[in-house]
């Protein structure tokens, strides 16, 4: 294929370009209060922050993986951040979204295919998987920096809440992504240095390792568990606890507001 074709290959597609504006304009319309709904414009800038930091997690997975050595991954287009290009546009993008919406806890979405025959070397192998999640810790550095550098003076209140609430799904998804269970990234990760047998007892498993996490997040004891690990790090990071739960309170407009997180009038 020639210049143009690997260009086009690279080029940022329409589709996230769409979904990049429209967390711009909800993000303004959050600071400014420029919204008849808070809680809708929290709701719709929150959303399009996830799915840009998906594409992001899934093209840092694929641009690590063409520096390995998986040329393949131009072609299919997964260095365009299209999410429609991934293997499940479905899952990729409406699942994650879903478990924002019901239980406020960001889920990995699957993802792109990378051809690792392609690629040569333990330590490449690990990268490509490790990649992703720490797309989201970067995420997270980035939505939690305000509060650590307290630089929160003149930030309004709702987009202060927004922000925690980001920083939480940032957060949910690095630690479910880094958990060493087959089907996720965290036992990508470590896969390469497993022997050859563990590797192909674990293998058929691979499809309902985010099924079980998911599945046992339902487990009062557990939620509780992983949820109080996520608030105990965003806590380190200066992150009030209150400042997420309003965050999700105003995230989730459509439910009656919880009377602490009222906001000022404008």
């Amino acid at each position: 294929m020639g210049h143009q074709g690997s260009r086009g290959e690279r080029q940022i597609s329409a589709v996230f370009l769409g979904i990049a504006a429209v967390m711009a304009v909800t993000g303004w319309a959050v600071w400014t209060g420029y919204s008849t709904s808070a809680g809708l414009a929290v709701f719709l800038f929150v959303t399009s922050a996830w799915i840009v930091s998906l594409c992001l997690h899934e093209y840092a997975h694929a641009r690590t993986a063409l520096h390995g050595g998986d040329l393949s991954v131009g072609a299919k287009g997964y260095l365009t951040l299209n999410p429609l290009k991934y293997t499940h546009a479905l899952l990729s993008i409406v699942l994650p979204v879903l478990f924002v919406i019901l239980g406020g806890i960001g889920l990995p979405g699957g993802a792109v295919f990378i051809e690792r025959d392609r690629i040569r070397g333990r330590w490449k192998h690990s990268l490509i998987s490790a990649a992703g999640p720490l797309t989201n810790v970067a995420f997270a550095v980035v939505c939690t920096a305000p509060f650590w550098l307290d630089a929160l003076d003149g930030v309004p209140l709702e987009f202060r809440f927004a922000l925690a609430f980001l920083a939480l799904l940032q957060v949910s998804a690095a630690i479910l992504n880094f958990l060493p269970v087959p089907g996720l990234d965290g036992y990508g990760v470590i896969e390469p240095w497993l022997s050859h047998r563990v590797r192909r007892e674990m293998a058929p498993l691979a499809p309902f390792g985010l099924i079980a996490v998911f599945a046992l997040l339902w487990i009062p004891e557990v939620n509780t568990f992983f949820f109080d690990v996520v608030r105990g790090l965003l806590s380190a990071l200066g992150v009030p606890e209150l400042d997420t739960y309003c965050g999700r309170e105003l995230y989730t407009f459509w439910r009656d507001p919880d009377g602490i997180c009222a906001l000022p009038q404008r």
